[in-house]
C-alpha cells in the first residue's frame, strides 16, 4: 500500500500535492465521518468528497489512511488509492493537453466536467457513439455506417503509417492529412469523390477538436481535395426491363429486387420506403391509393399516387408486415451485398438504392412529360433546383421537345433569300 499521502511533485511550473482527511464537523449518526480530499497546485486548492465514510477512531491523521484490517477499513483505503491514480492521470493528461495545470481543472476532471478526448480515434469514436443515438430521429443508419467505415479506414492508416493504435490530436499536421490522402488514393485505390467524402468526415472531427479547445490550428488549412461533379445515375429503359423480366429464384434477392422496383415507381428513398406503414396509405374518393408521408431527411410532405406495379408489390409482401410496417427492413450493407448478386444475375451496371430515386425522376416521370414542378412535389424537394439535379433531362426528352417546337413554328419564319427564291421561281 502507498503510504505517501502527501505526494509532492515539482516540475517547471507547479508544486502539486494531494492529501486526505476526515470531515469531523459532519459526523453522522453512526459515528462515521465523510472522507475528503484536497488538491493543491501552487497556491490554488480544491477540496472534494470521496463519497465514503470512515471511523475517526480508526484513522491515522499523519498517514491519512484508515488503520486496521476490517472490511470497511480496506474499502476506504482502496478508494483512496483509486483516487490517487485518477488524480495523477488527470494531472498528466491536462498538463500534456493544455500546457498548464490548476487545482480547479483537476477537480473538474474528477467531477466529469471539462474532460476532453485528446486522441484522434477516441474523439472519432465519441462522435460516432453520439451519432448512433440520433439514428431514426434526425439521422439515417447509412450515415452512421459511412462514419464507421471512415473510422476503420483512419484506424488502419494510423496503424500502418505510425505503428500505433491512436495519435494525439495536437500532433496532427498538414503532412498527416496529405499522407492519409495518399493512403486512400494509392493503398485503398479509392476514387476521388470517395476520398473527398472520407476527408469531409475527418474534417468534422477536426472541427470538433477545435471547438473543444484541444486543437489550436486546423491541419486542413492548406489541403484541398477536388471532388468531381456528381452525375445522376439512373437505369436505362433496357436495364429496367432486364431487372424486371429476369427470373430471380432466391427469395431474398427477389424481395430486394422488388423493393428497388417499388422505389423506381414511387421515388421514395431508402429510409422512407422502410418507414412506410399502413397509416401512410390514403384512398381518395375516386378509389386511387396514395402514399402520404413526410420524408425523413427533409421533413417535407410527399403525396404520391400509386401506379399498378407498387400496389402489386405491396400486396405480394402483405404477409411480411410487422407492427404496421409495409416492408421488412434490411440494412444498407445487406442491400449492397445483394445488389452485387442482382447485377450479375441481370447483367446490369452498378446498383444502389438511390439509383431507384434517380430512375423515378428520369424515366418514370420526366421522360413521360411530367412537369418538373410536379416531380419536385412527388420527391419531397424544397425547391425545383434540387429536382433538376436528380432529374437529368434525357436526350429523348430534348428530342421530343424540339419536335413539338418545330411543329409550332413551321411556316412562321423564313429567310429573306428563301422568299426571293420563291418570287423569282
Amino acid at each position: 500500500m502507498n503510504t505517501n499521502l502527501e505526494k509532492t511533485v515539482k516540475n517547471q511550473r507547479s508544486t502539486y500535492s494531494v492529501i486526505f482527511y476526515l470531515k469531523k464537523t459532519d459526523t453522522k449518526k453512526d459515528g462515521l465521518c465523510p472522507v475528503m480530499g484536497r488538491i493543491t497546485i501552487d497556491t490554488g486548492q480544491k477540496a472534494f468528497s470521496l463519497k465514503i465514510k470512515a471511523d475517526p477512531d480508526c484513522w491515522d491523521a499523519k498517514e491519512n489512511r484508515a488503520i486496521g484490517k476490517s472490511r470497511q477499513t480496506l474499502a476506504v483505503n482502496k478508494t483512496i488509492e483509486d483516487y490517487i491514480d485518477k488524480i495523477d492521470n488527470y494531472y498528466d493528461a491536462i498538463l500534456d493537453d493544455q500546457g498548464y495545470i490548476t487545482a480547479e481543472l483537476v477537480k473538474n476532471a474528477l467531477d466529469g466536467v471539462g474532460i476532453r478526448e485528446t486522441k484522434l480515434l477516441k474523439l472519432f469514436a465519441e462522435h460516432n457513439k453520439e451519432l448512433k443515438l440520433r439514428v431514426g430521429v434526425d439521422r439515417e443508419e447509412s450515415t452512421l455506417e459511412f462514419y464507421e467505415r471512415s473510422y476503420t479506414r483512419l484506424s488502419d492508416f494510423i496503424k500502418q503509417e505510425y505503428e500505433t493504435e491512436d495519435i494525439n490530436l495536437r500532433a496532427l499536421t498538414v503532412s498527416f492529412i496529405e499522407k492519409y490522402d495518399f493512403y486512400l488514393r494509392i493503398d485503398r485505390n479509392m476514387e476521388n469523390n470517395t476520398i473527398a467524402a472520407h476527408m469531409k468526415n475527418l474534417k468534422k472531427i477536426i472541427r470538433r477538436a477545435i471547438r473543444q479547445g484541444t486543437l489550436k490550428h486546423n491541419p486542413f488549412y492548406t489541403y484541398a481535395c477536388q471532388s468531381e461533379e456528381k452525375v445522376c445515375r439512373h437505369l436505362e429503359p433496357e436495364e429496367i426491363e432486364k431487372l424486371m423480366q429476369t427470373p430471380v429464384a432466391e427469395e431474398k434477392l427477389c424481395y430486394i429486387r422488388d423493393i428497388f422496383v417499388f422505389s423506381c415507381y414511387t421515388g421514395l428513398a431508402y429510409a422512407d420506403v422502410f418507414n412506410l406503414s399502413e397509416k401512410h396509405l390514403v384512398t381518395a374518393k375516386d378509389g386511387k391509393v396514395w402514399i402520404c408521408i413526410n420524408r425523413q431527411k427533409t421533413k417535407v410532405e410527399c403525396n404520391i399516387p400509386l401506379m399498378k406495379m407498387p400496389l402489386l408489390i405491396m400486396e405480394k409482401y402483405n404477409n411480411l408486415r410487422n407492427n404496421g410496417k409495409l416492408f421488412k427492413k434490411l440494412s444498407p450493407s445487406c442491400l449492397c451485398r445483394n445488389f452485387r448478386k442482382i447485377e450479375t444475375l441481370c447483367g446490369i451496371k452498378h446498383l444502389s438504392f438511390h439509383m431507384a430515386r434517380h430512375t423515378f425522376a428520369t424515366h418514370f416521370t420526366l421522360a413521360q412529360g411530367v412537369p418538373i414542378a410536379t416531380i419536385s412535389k412527388l420527391m419531397g424537394h424544397t425547391s425545383t433546383e434540387t429536382t433538376e439535379i436528380y432529374a437529368k433531362i434525357l436526350d429523348q426528352t430534348v428530342n421530343q421537345d424540339m419536335k413539338v417546337l418545330s411543329e409550332r413554328i413551321r411556316g412562321k419564319y423564313a429567310l429573306l433569300e428563301e422568299n426571293e427564291l420563291k418570287v423569282n421561281g
